[in-house]
């Protein structure tokens, strides 16, 4: 049955009163009874309580011993930590700058090669081919294979040999060069990791148990992750020290390799450089004595010619003189035919002008056949001399480019010591 609106109110304004029970009553018997009980329990909770003290302070004396030696403990562990790092470190310092030397002395190497590439290809190679083609400007007979261009082949050919050498050189020395830096590199990330490490376990080694800057790890990931042994961290440090110290004793080797190398190029090429320079001195040495003998000649066939002229001028002159006592001779003979009946006669005069005509007429003939002979010489010996003028010029071209052009050049060959 539902109660009116105005009940409903009241009691919402107005807390109910509740009526407590009366206490329970007990006997005398059940108060005696209840005090031993609890006096009884009171004395079993000290003695417990006493017992507990009493094994509390001996698991604090225990573990705080324990705690005590593993602290130590583990101060010892990482003091030996830190020295073994400081020891590894101070071994993989060195190591790098070692390797740091071998990379610079290397280089240093490199850039002698490469200098040496240069010289070769900017200055002797270029100078030997131009020294061949500009004796290709020789005239005549000059134009041969002579010991100087043979030689000069021989001299381009070693020189490409070298070239072929040096390239082959230059890149073991790269090689090396790029596997250093690689073994630096990993040695440098080493070191940073050995520094790293050293740093965490030397502050490590200062914290005290009493410092304000501790925390408690309250994650669920474990502190220790770590998943290489000590055994481990050791082989992978020596590991890199093998690896380095393996390359370092790789680019001695190297070196002394180039050095010889080197050597014996420049030996090789000074070699031939001075057996073409001979060559270029002994055909110089040729061509001006020949030039010497063509001159010579010359100036025999120039006084020829000229003592030649002059003979033709005389038999000319003779000639002309021959004729007169030719028309002389011819004046009388035919005068004397003039003579009438028996004065006609073959008479010692008649005899004596027909005698001195064909006398006349025979050292005219003789006179003419030389002429003609003298002329002929004459013009051989005018084409022996254009010839040995030409003669001269070609020798004095070839000395020109071998002398001058050739030799000059080569002046500016240098060959020494990379």
């Amino acid at each position: 049955m539902a109660l009116p609106k105005h009940k409903l109110s009241y009691l919402a304004q107005n807390p109910l009163l509740i009526v407590p029970p009366k206490p329970p009553r007990y006997t005398l018997d059940q108060w005696y009874m209840t005090r031993r009980e609890r006096f009884r329990f009171m004395d079993d909770q000290h003695q417990l309580a006493d017992r507990l003290m009493l094994k509390a302070e001996r698991i604090i004396d225990e573990t705080s011993d324990e705690t005590l030696k593993n602290r130590r403990e583990v101060d010892h562990q990482l003091e030996v930590k830190v020295k073994d790092i400081e020891f590894q470190k101070h071994t993989l310092e060195q190591q790098k700058k070692d390797m740091e030397k071998e990379i610079e002395a290397l280089v240093t190497y490199q850039d002698r090669i490469q200098k040496c590439q240069k010289t070769l290809t900017a200055n002797a190679l270029e100078i030997c081919q131009k020294c061949v083609i500009l004796r290709e400007a020789r005239l005549g007979f000059d134009l041969c294979h002579d010991e100087v261009e043979m030689e000069l082949i021989r001299e381009i050919q070693v020189m490409e040999g070298v070239q072929t050498m040096i390239i082959r050189l230059l890149e073991q020395v790269k090689e090396q060069i790029r596997r250093l830096r690689a073994m630096n590199y990993t040695l440098k990330i080493d070191l940073e990791d050995k520094g790293n490490v050293l740093f965490i376990d030397q502050y490590n080694a200062r914290l005290k148990e009493t410092d304000l800057n501790l925390s408690i790890y309250h994650g669920n990931a474990p502190l220790n992750p770590a998943t290489i042994s000590q055994e481990e961290w050791i082989a992978q440090t020596q590991k890199n020290i093998d690896a380095a110290a393996k390359e370092l004793l790789v680019g001695k080797p190297l070196r002394a390799y180039v050095d010889t190398l080197l050597n014996q190029m420049v030996e090789d090429l000074r070699t031939q450089y001075d057996t073409v320079n001979k060559a270029f001195m002994r055909r110089i040495g040729e061509y001006k004595e020949t030039k010497t003998k063509l001159e010579n000649q010359h100036f025999e066939t120039v006084r020829q010619v000229n003592e030649m002229q002059q003979t033709i001028y005389n038999l000319q002159a003779a000639l002309a003189q021959k004729e007169g006592f030719m028309g002389l001779a011819h004046t009388r003979l035919g005068n004397r035919c003039q003579r009438a009946n028996a004065e006609l006669c073959r008479d010692e005069a008649e005899i004596y002008l027909v005698n001195e005509v064909a006398t006349i007429q025979k050292s005219v003939t003789e006179l003419q056949k030389m002429m003609l002979d003298a002329q002929a010489s004459l013009r051989y010996l005018l084409r022996l001399q254009v010839q040995l003028e030409e003669e001269i010029n070609v020798k004095v071209n070839s000395l020109k480019i071998d002398e001058v052009d050739c030799m000059t050049l080569r002046k500016s060959m240098d060959y020494h010591s990379f």
